[in-house]
């Protein structure tokens, strides 16, 4: 099977994720969420999305192991692992903000091939995979072509139970406010991503992300012409755990801002 043909199957199973998402939140009880940690919160709607996501998954296929956030499933492939964020954006839905998304990577070896980042309320599939452009609801997109960072849109993350790095964080995130259109904060790394690629940012930067959030807009991300670094500016993320994701027209700027507060 075709690598887009994988993924236009985890676009089906995505999407019947995001209709239970979807349905869940006109009636969803806050009185339901469970703490995993501090502010790392769920809920039974993440859990038995994931378990849609896994069922669906299982049947392109059967061979493939599983990373998940939930730990719903946890067999690891020799060849083939799915990379799962059944709700990325947990505590927006909880609260009943409108920002929140379904993230699905396919890995082969150590190469992601297959990235699916639905975002349920604006009913946006994002996807992409290895050798093909990535699109938008069936319409290719790109990166930016902005420039600088002076004139770009960025977004980040905040820590929510990590802060020993707060203090550089937020000197840093001073600095860009006053060097650029300004910075948002969507609460949902694989939207921050799939945001970046299409161009609705010029950027996204955050640390202390695991791969669920990340590995399917990576390469939405790379395929649609954009650059994936961590905060040193090398290729590994995920074991580092930072992440700076541009247009590839402001990398070695943004990188420079980064670097004075993080070595």
């Amino acid at each position: 099977m075709q690598y887009s043909q994988i993924t236009a199957k985890v676009i089906e199973v995505s999407k019947k994720a995001g209709a239970f998402i979807r349905e869940q939140r006109k009636t969803f009880d806050p009185a339901k969420i469970e703490y995993k940690g501090l502010n790392d919160l769920v809920s039974y709607v993440d859990k038995t999305a994931e378990q849609i996501i896994v069922a669906g998954l299982e049947e392109i296929l059967p061979e493939a192991g599983f990373i998940t956030e939930e730990k719903t499933k946890t067999k690891i492939g020799e060849r083939f692992n799915w990379i799962i964020d059944p709700l990325d954006g947990t505590t927006n839905f909880i609260h009943g903000l409108p920002v929140f998304s379904v993230s699905i990577a396919l890995k082969e070896y150590d190469e992601l091939v297959s990235g699916v980042v639905y975002e349920v309320n604006q009913d946006e599939c994002f996807y992409a995979s290895k050798g093909s452009p990535a699109y938008l609801n069936g319409n290719e997109i790109k990166v930016s072509n902005n420039p600088t960072v002076a004139t770009s849109l960025l977004a980040t993350g905040f820590p929510y139970y990590d802060f020993t790095k707060q203090a550089a964080y937020i000197n840093l995130f001073t600095e860009l406010m006053k060097n650029s259109h300004g910075l948002r904060r969507m609460g949902s790394a694989a939207v921050d991503l799939a945001y970046t690629a299409c161009g609705r940012f010029e950027a996204f930067y955050e640390y202390n992300l695991n791969a669920w959030d990340v590995a399917a807009g990576i390469l939405i991300v790379k395929q649609a012409g954009g650059d994936v670094a961590n905060f040193s500016g090398g290729d590994e993320v995920i074991d580092t755990r930072e992440l700076v994701a541009t247009n590839g027209k402001i990398t070695v700027e943004l990188l420079d801002y980064i670097q004075k507060y993080f070595k």
